[in-house]
């Protein structure tokens, strides 16, 4: 009788743990199916996921329910925690795009796969145009739109630095809604490495006494270049005036200084209106930089080519004709500006 309940039970406990056995083995499959079958979307063809910074695991599984892919959050939430890599998603702007599984989810998660814009500062490019630019830039936060030039100075924590040519000419990405604060933050310190290498590279016995005015030389450099090959001779032409105490005579800085006034169209009236930074009644350089320079134009106003010149004057063509006499200045502005030969 013990002997047949015994058997019984054995045989019970047998089939039981088959059972269970086998009921495992179906929520490991299921597991591993759900893991890897394409997330539905409601039909759009992608989603957009926002997570901001601080978001926990459950809140990020929470975030994807609400942002539109059909997933229970808390099933989301334990495959994160699950993975072991529950702690490593990062913030970010996400497009999560049709065919997307949890396993693919979370390695874009982990990845730091944020969908990313980008805006383009230009070389010779004045703050203003740097301000429209980054107003156009696609998903930018304009946080800077009502600031005046001195409170965004004051907000990057440079007050009372002018804006003009302070930040790097380059392609800067953003994820969407981020701060354009954050990109000329970002601008604003990649100048700041390019100056001081550019000013730690300068040739011996320059005219410049500091970084800032090698940064406005540059400034002048980028808008008097038509030509890449020409930089380093327009320094060197500049410093030579600088040198001997004569004006410097650029009309890129008597046309900023100019603002709204200029139509487009350089007059001798213009040149005789004293301003800050006209060049032709004011001696040294303009108080600020005009303009965004690049690295070769830094590069070239700290390495200048060694040269006699100290006229220059555009060939149209965006070249420079160089002249170390006003004499022969003279003849080339009479070739190449007023059509003589």
């Amino acid at each position: 009788m013990i002997r047949s309940v015994f058997a019984w039970l054995t045989h019970s406990m047998r089939r039981f743990l088959l059972v269970s056995l086998l009921l495992a083995a179906a929520v490991v499959a299921a597991g591993a199916w759900w893991l890897h079958a394409p997330i539905a979307l409601g039909g759009a063809s992608q989603v957009e996921l926002e997570i901001e910074p601080g978001t926990t695991p459950r809140g990020v599984a929470q975030a994807a329910a609400q942002a539109g892919l059909a997933v229970p959050p808390r099933l989301l939430w334990l495959w994160f925690r699950l993975s072991g890599e529950d702690r490593q998603i990062k913030a970010g702007n996400y497009e999560i795009p049709a065919g997307t599984t949890p396993v693919t989810l979370l390695q874009k998660l982990v990845r730091g796969d944020a969908t990313m814009r980008t805006v383009m500062l230009i070389e010779g490019w004045n703050m203003r145009q740097v301000r429209t630019a980054l107003a156009r830039a696609e998903a930018l936060k304009p946080d800077t739109a009502g600031m005046s030039d001195e409170a965004l100075m004051a907000a990057l924590g440079r007050p009372g630095v002018s804006p003009e040519g302070r930040f790097f000419p380059d392609t800067y990405a953003y994820a969407k809604g981020s701060s354009d604060l954050a990109v000329l933050r970002r601008a604003l310190r990649q100048m700041d490495r390019r100056l001081e290498a550019a000013w730690a590279a300068r040739a011996s016995g320059l005219p410049l006494k500091s970084a800032e005015e090698a940064l406005t030389l540059a400034s002048l450099v980028e808008k008097e270049t038509g030509r890449a090959q020409d930089r380093a001779l327009i320094a060197g032409v500049f410093i030579n005036r600088l040198r001997a105490g004569m004006l410097l005579q650029t009309d890129p800085s008597v046309i900023y200084g100019l603002g709204a006034q200029f139509d487009g169209n350089l007059r001798k009236r213009d040149l005789q209106s004293d301003t800050p930074y006209n060049t032709y009644t004011r001696a040294g350089l303009p108080p600020t930089p005009i303009a965004m320079p690049g690295r070769a134009s830094l590069l070239a106003a700290v390495q200048p080519e060694p040269t006699k010149a100290l006229y220059f004057v555009a060939r149209g063509d965006g070249s420079s004709q160089f002249s170390t006499t006003l004499d022969e200045h003279n003849r080339a502005v009479d070739r190449y500006q007023r059509g003589g030969r």
